[in-house]
């Protein structure tokens, strides 16, 4: 009887502490490290997929009409402004190498691949885009006046997908007309473009009207692409006292053959912006592409991010410019040096020969 008494009262507590052990078991399947980790690992795969839904890549085409320093600065300033605003982005770049074709085929393939943004460097590359979309949006910059090349209504008017910074500040011809008709008194100015781009086009008659009333007149020659800058600007030569290279995007990517001339035959070559300065030309109200880039930049921001439309975003101009002089130029073309200058221009040294 004892025994049996012993028995059931192991059995019994074998029972509690199977009981017991089952209970903890749960409680370790619901609370423990084991499955702890498991939810650790969800958080983390769901915080992954958060975030890689938040970090887009923005694929941007970026058209240039050809590549100069000046033109490439304005790139490297809208790369710039993404990559400070914390985006990410791709970038296609395509020169159009001086053709207009070419810049309208560039424009097709961009809408053909669905970019989220066409970067348009120069106004042949911001018309060509306007004209292949009105849906991706456009920025421009290194426009002289995009009113007058048909990018927009108004510059607080732009357009449903197009607007941008100008590489033109108003002021800027009637400042250099005003210079060379202080330090150049009765000179004629020898102008050089290609007829073919209204960037060029627009500037050449600003000159024009800046000169109406000064002691100054104008000599043009016209080129269709670069292999023509040399026997357009020989052209001139017993014409011209004095050449004003305008921001034309021609004439500038073959600016050392107008410097050649400029210093064999002590010709004051002055110019649209400070690389062309620092390339061998004399001096310029100009301004600094980078910044106007940069500042496009910062309005692609805008748009990409969704804070802003392009309608939104009136046109802008530069935001300042500034007398740069080369003085090595200004000894090899024969320029008579003056006090003021020094007070008045920021002095640019040479660019170094690659």
């Amino acid at each position: 009887m004892k025994k049996l008494l012993l028995l059931l009262v192991m059995t019994f507590f074998s029972v509690l502490v199977l009981a017991a052990c089952g209970t903890s078991d749960e409680n370790e399947g619901t609370n423990g490290s084991s499955d702890d980790e498991g939810t650790e690992e969800t958080a983390e795969e769901t915080d992954g997929e958060e975030e890689a839904s938040t970090d887009e890549v923005y694929q941007i085409g970026a058209t240039q009409i050809l590549e100069h320093p000046s033109l490439d600065a304005a790139f490297e300033g809208f790369k710039e402004a993404i990559a400070d605003a914390g985006l990410e982005a791709e970038y296609d770049f395509q020169s159009a190498q001086g053709d207009q074709n070419n810049a309208s085929t560039i424009a097709n393939n961009f809408v053909a691949d669905g970019v989220d943004m066409i970067f348009a460097n120069s106004t042949p590359s911001a018309q060509s885009a306007l004209n292949a979309t009105s849906d991706i949006p456009i920025l421009f910059t290194s426009v002289t006046d995009a009113v007058e090349g048909g990018l927009v209504e108004a510059m607080d008017q732009p357009g449903e997908n197009i607007t941008g910074v100008l590489d033109m500040h108003p002021d800027s011809i009637a400042k250099t007309i005003e210079f060379i008709d202080t330090y150049f008194e009765g000179s004629t100015i020898g102008l050089v473009y290609n007829a073919g781009e209204a960037n060029s086009v627009a500037q050449i008659e600003a000159v024009n009207t800046a000169v109406e009333g000064t002691s100054l007149s104008t000599a043009e020659a016209t080129v269709g692409n670069t292999s023509e800058v040399q026997q357009a600007t020989t052209s001139l030569v017993g014409e011209a006292d004095v050449f004003f290279i305008i921001t034309d995007n021609t004439v500038v990517s073959a600016l050392e053959t107008v410097v050649a001339i400029a210093e064999d035959q002590d010709i004051p070559m002055l110019v649209g912006e400070p690389d062309s300065v620092a390339r061998g030309g004399f001096a310029t109200f100009g301004i600094d592409y980078h910044t106007i880039g940069y500042r496009t930049g910062e309005m692609a921001v805008e748009v990409l991010t969704g804070e802003k439309t392009t309608a939104d975003i009136p046109v802008e101009v530069p935001p300042s410019m500034q007398l740069f002089i080369n003085e090595e130029a200004a000894e090899a073309q024969g320029v008579e040096w003056h006090e003021d200058w020094d007070a008045d221009a920021e002095l640019l040294e040479p660019a170094e020969e690659e």
